[in-house]
């Protein structure tokens, strides 16, 4: 094997408050000769997501913080260049953790083989991946049934588009918020929400009066905040809340007070959840299945808002928190 060079993004120092540039660099490196039982793979598509915001802090909460001047890791999909690993050959498909750089060497378990008759490639990030992932076990999670009313705040977002086409499927009225008029087009007419309504139009607790009058069996929080708020206010008796994200304070300086009605959980004797995909991982084959199959049948649709190279995934990240993606925010490194 020739020398193999590969450009990653490291973090070079820790952001206070919203991540800047600075914050990170590009850099270059030559890969070691492979050897027994590794192998090579080219990134062609990585994840951007915001939950990395928080492994920039030096500190740990369910998963550990990047190290400085280290790569930084995430989902990617890439292409087996080499291998000297009897379970790949060149050419096959696979996700990994070891996305934000071009090329990367792996041991096989650190591989999950995929198919290339579906496409894009891409989807294996989004609805198909773990984001998709997420969505399908927030639902499991508390058991949404057909026949309820479900709000998913940050609805436009990687997650909650699949999360709510999935309650569609199984039956639900989906109500959506999202933070401009062409996300909430997208929620109505491409994933086919009941209602959606832009957050950024007023109160999300008198919009959710409005559209749900009568009341919300689930709430699918991938925002916390004035979103939740809203949610606890707008839950019935015996209510359930997917606790999934809360990218309204993940740049915070310090922690932000809790839900003024927090005690609404005692006297609708509510439920709230948190939910972390690892936790689900062994269900894995049976998302696949399921999900896969409403994807290849059409009534699944993974909406994607892609930049291009591994110069712009910063920017790509930073994006995520001025709501320049619809969908899941993919980079995408190399062509399949």
């Amino acid at each position: 094997m020739k020398d193999v060079i590969s450009r990653e993004i490291r973090l070079a120092s820790r952001p206070i408050g919203i991540p800047t540039m600075a914050n990170f660099t590009l850099a270059q490196t030559t890969l070691e000769p492979l050897r027994d039982q590794q192998v090579l793979v080219r990134n062609l598509y990585m994840s951007v997501d915001p939950y990395m915001r928080g492994r920039m802090n030096d500190r740990k909460s369910y998963v550990s913080p990047f190290e400085l001047g280290e790569p930084l890791d995430g989902r990617a999909v890439g292409e087996v260049i080499e291998s000297r690993a009897r379970k790949f050959k060149p050419g096959d498909a696979v996700t990994s953790n070891f996305g934000w750089r071009e090329y990367f060497i792996a041991s096989p378990d650190d591989l999950h083989p995929v198919s290339r008759e579906i496409r894009p490639l891409s989807v294996y990030l989004g609805a198909l991946g773990m984001t998709g992932m997420t969505a399908w076990a927030g639902l499991h999670l508390v058991e949404v049934k057909a026949g309820e009313t479900i709000f998913i705040s940050g609805a436009a977002g990687a997650v909650g588009s699949v999360a709510g086409q999935l309650a569609k499927l199984r039956g639900c009225r989906v109500i959506g918020s999202a933070g401009s008029g062409e996300k909430v087009q997208f929620l109505r007419e491409e994933c086919g929400f009941d209602i959606a309504f832009d957050y950024k139009v007023g109160p999300v607790v008198e919009q959710l009066k409005v559209e749900a009058p009568d009341g919300i069996d689930v709430c699918f929080d991938n925002v916390g905040g004035e979103s939740l708020e809203a949610a606890l206010e707008a839950l019935r008796v015996h209510g359930r809340i997917i606790a999934c994200g809360a990218i309204s304070g993940y740049n915070a300086d310090k922690p932000r007070p809790g839900p003024s009605n927090l005690f609404n959980m005692i006297t609708k004797r509510l439920t709230m959840k948190g939910l972390l995909v690892r936790d689900w991982l062994d269900r894995q084959g049976e998302f696949e299945t399921e999900v896969g199959g409403y994807f290849k049948a059409g009534k699944l649709k993974s909406k994607e808002t892609v930049v291009n190279g591994i110069d712009q995934a910063v920017g790509a990240f930073l994006g995520l928190f001025e709501g320049l993606n619809i969908g899941k925010m993919i980079v995408k490194l190399s062509v399949d």
